[in-house]
Order: structure tokens, then C-alpha cells, then sequence
């Protein structure tokens, strides 16, 4: 499956339609994230169960600032619409592929559980 162009309005339905969402968020004149692009599209292509998003942060300014945005590349990982994993920079196709699995093992009823457990 190959990487999908999210905005402001299909980012909430991108992730309900979905168990695990990848975003990245990149910019067309960021060295960076060019580098990373075709390691992205790589392993949306070897996972197909997952979808992995791109959010263009110039033409998606209001997205990116509500995300918190602050450098690019940053790369999020949602499970079952619940943010497990957000980290600026880009990762090579090993560190890439490890926060896959490590995503695809979360047990969310556990995460959810200890978060409960939580003092306020």
C-alpha cells in the first residue's frame, strides 16, 4: 500500500478507519525529510495493514500546529486513535522498523489499563 496525503479534514477519519496510523510530518524544502520519504514509502509498502500517512506541513499549517509540530521530519504513531509514539527526526529503515513492531505488539487494553491507574 503506498503512502496517503492526509489534511485538517481527513485526519480524524484517517484515523478512525484505521488501527495504526504512521504520520509523517515533512516539508518539501526539508533535506531531512526527503532523505527519509523513500524509507517511509518502503515500509508502507511492506506493511500494507498499516496506513501510513503524510502531512505536508506547509499546506497543512493549522494540522501541523495542532500536532505540536516543531521540527521536521516528526514522525507519530497512532493504535486504535490513541497517540503511542511521536519522535522528531528521521529514522533509517532499521529504527523505522522497529517502532513498527513495537507499535504492532502494544497491548492497548494494558496501556489503557496502567493510564487509569494513574494518579491525576
Amino acid at each position: 500500500m503506498a503512502t496517503i496525503d492526509v489534511t485538517e479534514q481527513s485526519f480524524a477519519e484517517t484515523l478512525e478507519n484505521s488501527e495504526i496510523v504512521f504520520v509523517d510530518f515533512w516539508a518539501a524544502w526539508c533535506g531531512p525529510c526527503r532523505m527519509f520519504a523513500p524509507t517511509y514509502g518502503k515500509a508502507a509498502e511492506r506493511h500494507p495493514d498499516i496506513t501510513f500517512a503524510k502531512v505536508d506541513t506547509e499546506a497543512e499549517q493549522a494540522l501541523a500546529a495542532a500536532a505540536n509540530i516543531t521540527a521536521i521530519p516528526t514522525l507519530m504513531a497512532f493504535k486504535d486513535k490513541t497517540l503511542v509514539f511521536s519522535q522528531p527526526g528521521a529514522l533509517n529503515a532499521t529504527g523505522l522498523e522497529e517502532v513498527i513492531q513495537e507499535v504492532k505488539k502494544l497491548d492497548m487494553d494494558k496501556l489503557r489499563a496502567d493510564a487509569a491507574r494513574q494518579p491525576a
